[in-house]
């Protein structure tokens, strides 16, 4: 089941939930467009491969385009295919804008980019020796996922069958129940592959949501509550 919409109104504008999204089309756009042996180059030389971050990309073949700390950001607008990046910019879309709005917009995107460096270090940490580039938003929206738990829980969320039963819609649930059960489900998945396992970057999945956590109080704005009521 995948949140196709919230119940849940803003307040303002989100310039930046709106921008991240057209960045990440944008750039991935580019990737397309560049031709499939210059698609592997790109991941490979903007992604986040823990090896490069920790200072031994000495010994790779191909080496990166940037410094292994500019790749922890260049890594967050790249993805891997159409369905990677359509994944991750609707789970931004349902969340991202009542996270911008419980922050503004200068705090929302500081947020946004911590976390995702939380995640990068989440995922790089447990094997820096590793040489797979890490590439995609979701570790950085899924500290947007921790902070919307705290922040909505009691939200309505309405879910729906996956792709292409996309359009047959559950029903309405409460935000805490949706994304905890994510989160779980994220855990569960890294204990039975690994936190790299099935190619997919669980561990960044699980530090990013963590941090979403610890850094919401932090940076929603004074007046805004944490468990706020429905």
């Amino acid at each position: 089941m995948i949140p196709v919409h919230d119940d849940n109104p803003t307040h303002i504008t989100p310039w930046l939930t709106w921008g991240l999204i057209a960045a990440c089309v944008l750039v991935f756009l580019w990737q397309s467009l560049s031709g499939d042996a210059r698609f592997g180059a790109i991941i490979a030389g903007l992604g986040a491969t823990p090896e490069v971050i920790f200072g031994r990309e000495n010994s790779m073949e191909d080496p990166p385009w940037v410094p292994g700390w500019i790749t922890v950001f260049t890594s967050m607008f790249l993805h891997g295919s159409w369905a990677h990046l359509l994944g991750n910019m609707l789970f931004l879309y349902v969340f991202g804008n009542n996270v911008e709005d419980a922050m503004g917009h200068a705090r929302f995107i500081v947020f946004y980019l911590l976390c995702g460096v939380a995640a990068v270090f989440a995922q790089a940490l447990p094997d820096p020796a590793s040489t797979v580039p890490m590439v995609g938003a979701s570790g950085a929206i899924s500290g947007v996922l921790g902070a919307y738990m705290l922040l909505y829980p009691r939200a309505r969320v309405l879910l729906a069958l996956p792709p292409p039963l996309m359009f047959l819609t559950i029903g309405w649930v409460r935000a805490v129940w949706v994304l905890l059960g994510w989160f779980l489900m994220q855990l569960l998945m890294a204990t039975m592959t690994g936190i790299g396992g099935s190619g997919v970057a669980f561990g960044a999945h699980i530090g990013g949501f963590v941090a979403g956590m610890a850094l919401v109080p932090l940076f929603k704005r004074p007046h805004i509550p944490l468990f706020r009521r429905h």
